[in-house]
């Protein structure tokens, strides 16, 4: 079986796709990118030296601007402190009474929780906001008065 070099490389894209789905290794598809520009310049008949020269520009220009674009974006917060991850944050709670140490018990969703105050001054008991999760602690602040 005799392979053309078109083939060849959208064979070498799609393996380069495939390898990005198992690993979650986003610049595998800026390499993808980089081996579809030389199978298209090898359907329009150029040379392999300059499918492999676009191949490498393209590649390394698509992870550049990738790189480029990431840096540019906001980073999002901690795990324990991201609502896309902790969903209960921004959840209310009421505190009923504070421990000398800044913790205390609420109940939340039907089941005790410990809680930490996570906000500026002295604790008061009263409603209160969840700000993050650490283990099985929540940290909670005032809640805003409307």
């Amino acid at each position: 079986m005799d392979w053309s070099a078109p083939t060849a490389w959208w064979l070498a894209a799609g393996v380069l796709v495939a390898a990005e789905l198992v690993t979650g290794t986003f610049y595998l598809l800026m390499l993808a990118v980089g081996c579809v520009v030389a199978a298209v310049l090898a359907h329009l008949g150029l040379g392999t030296s300059l499918q492999v020269v676009c191949a490498a520009l393209a590649s390394g220009g698509a992870t550049a601007v990738w790189h480029v674009k990431r840096a540019k974006s906001p980073s999002s917060a901690p795990a324990a402190f991201n609502r896309d991850v902790v969903l209960d944050i921004g959840e209310s709670v009421r505190v009923p009474l504070w421990d000398a140490d800044g913790t205390a018990r609420v109940q939340y969703r039907g089941a005790g929780w410990s809680v930490r105050f996570a906000g500026t001054g002295t604790p008061l008991p009263g409603d209160h906001v969840i700000v993050s999760l650490q283990g099985n602690q929540l940290g909670v602040a005032p809640a805003p008065h409307p």
